[in-house]
C-alpha cells in the first residue's frame, strides 16, 4: 500500500476509526498523482464500446443525461458545464488496475470498479449521496467538495438523475492533484470543478437488501427442482366454486416448504453473485493460443496474472470465477488463493497437473494471462 494513502494511520485504524462512519480528508495521499489521463485520452475512453460512459450536462438548471458509446463530436463546441464519466477504467487501464490494488486492505467481494470523471471549469453532477463507499482521488485540475452529513435525502422528481431536493453543505474543501476524499454511504456531496479537472472513484459495492434477495431467488430457482405436481383426490364439493380453498392453500404450502437452503447454498450464491462480469464484460481468448505445453513451460518462468475483467474470490477450499465455481485439488489451493489475493501468481512450482490444467483452461478463456 501507498504509505501516504491513508494520511498515515494503518488500514487497521482506518477501518476502526472511519470505514462505513465518517468522512476522512487525506492531503498528499497519492503524491504526484494524475497523469495517467487527460482530457482527451478520457474522451477516448468514453468513444469506446467497450467502456460504460455518460455525459451530464447542465444548462441554467436543466439538466440533461446521456449515455455512451459517444462520438468525438458530441464534446465540441459545448457551452454548457458538462461532465463526462468512464466507468471501469481499472478494466481498461493498466494503470488503474494497478491502483485498485492499493485499496487491498478493503476485501476483494467488496470492490466494485474504478471511474474517471472529466469535467469543465463550474461543472458537476448535482449535490447527491451514494449508497456505497467511496474513495474520491484528486487527478489533473481541482474540485470544490462539500459534504453534508443531512438526514434530508429527498429527491428531486423534475430531472433525469438523482438529485437532493434541499443539500445543505456542513463542510467543504478545495482538493488538489493526489488528495483523496473518503464518504461513507448515504453521505450527501456536491463537487464542482475548478478550472478543467479530472476525479478518480474508487467504489465499493453495497447491494440493497432486494437485490440480494433477487439474485438469489434465481440462482436458487436455476438449481431447484420439486417433483410431483399438485393432486387433490380428496376434493371436497365446495360451496363457492370461484373460492380458493384453505385444503388448496395448504397443500401448495407443503410444496413450496419443500424449498430449502442453508449456509453453503448462500456461500455458493455469494461466490456466483460477486464474480459474475457486468453485462457489457465480454473476454478474448488468445489467437493463437498456446498449447498446454509451451503454456506450462512459460508460466514456470514467468506465472500468470488475472485479466483485470476477471473476478477471483474463495470462500474456505471452495473456489469462484466469473460466476462460476471451480473445483481445485487440495494440494493446489494454497497457490490459487495467493492468485486470488494478489490477482497474480509468480511462483507456480506448488502446482500439480490438475492446477496447471485448470489455469490453461482458464487461459483459454481469456481470465488470465502468462505475466
Amino acid at each position: 500500500m501507498i504509505p501516504t494513502l491513508l494520511g498515515g494511520m494503518t488500514a487497521k485504524e482506518f477501518l476502526r476509526d472511519y470505514w462505513h462512519k465518517k468522512p476522512l480528508l487525506i492531503r498528499g495521499a497519492v503524491p504526484g498523482f494524475g497523469d495517467w489521463l487527460n482530457r482527451d485520452s478520457t474522451l477516448a475512453l468514453a468513444c469506446r464500446d467497450d467502456a460504460e460512459a455518460r455525459l451530464i450536462a447542465n444548462d441554467q438548471d436543466q439538466w440533461e443525461v446521456r449515455r455512451g458509446p459517444f462520438e468525438a463530436r458530441d464534446f465540441k463546441r459545448r457551452r454548457d458545464l458538462w461532465t463526462v464519466l468512464v466507468q471501469g477504467v481499472n478494466h481498461i487501464l493498466p494503470e488503474g488496475d494497478a491502483l485498485l490494488r492499493e485499496f487491498d486492505f478493503i476485501p476483494h467481494a467488496r470492490l466494485d470498479d474504478l471511474m474517471v470523471s472529466y469535467a469543465v471549469d463550474g461543472a458537476g453532477v448535482g449535490p447527491h449521496f451514494d449508497s456505497y463507499d467511496v474513495f474520491l482521488l484528486q487527478g489533473m485540475g481541482r474540485r470544490h467538495w462539500h459534504i453534508s452529513q443531512q438526514k434530508d435525502l429527498r429527491l428531486r422528481d423534475d430531472v433525469p438523475l438523482k438529485i437532493l431536493s434541499h443539500f445543505k453543505s456542513e463542510q467543504d474543501w478545495v482538493l488538489e492533484p493526489g488528495d483523496m476524499l473518503y464518504l461513507p454511504p448515504q453521505y450527501a456531496h456536491d463537487g464542482i470543478a475548478v478550472g478543467d479537472c479530472m476525479t478518480w472513484s474508487i467504489g465499493f459495492r453495497a447491494a440493497p437488501a432486494q437485490e440480494l434477495m433477487e439474485g438469489f431467488l434465481d440462482y436458487l430457482q436455476e438449481r431447484t427442482f420439486l417433483p410431483g405436481r399438485y393432486a387433490d383426490p380428496d376434493l371436497k364439493l365446495q360451496k363457492h366454486p370461484g373460492e380458493i380453498s384453505n385444503a388448496m392453500i395448504d397443500k401448495v404450502a407443503a410444496m413450496l416448504a419443500e424449498i430449502h437452503w442453508n449456509r453453503g447454498v448462500v456461500r455458493d450464491f455469494l461466490g456466483s453473485y460477486l464474480t459474475e462480469p457486468k453485462p457489457h464484460i465480454y473476454f478474448e481468448p488468445p489467437a493463437p493460443a498456446l498449447s498446454y505445453a509451451r503454456f506450462v513451460a512459460r508460466v514456470k518462468k514467468k506465472g500468470v496474472r488475472l485479466d483485470p475483467k476477471t473476478q477471483l474470490l474463495f470462500a474456505g477450499s471452495l473456489f469462484y470465477i466469473n460466476g462460476e465455481e471451480c473445483p481445485v485439488e487440495t494440494a493446489d489451493r494454497e497457490s490459487f488463493r495467493i492468485l486470488a489475493d494478489h490477482r497474480q501468481l509468480t511462483d507456480t512450482s506448488a502446482l500439480g497437473p490438475d492446477g496447471l490444467a485448470l489455469l490453461h483452461a482458464w487461459y483459454c478463456d481469456g481470465f488470465l494471462h502468462p505475466a
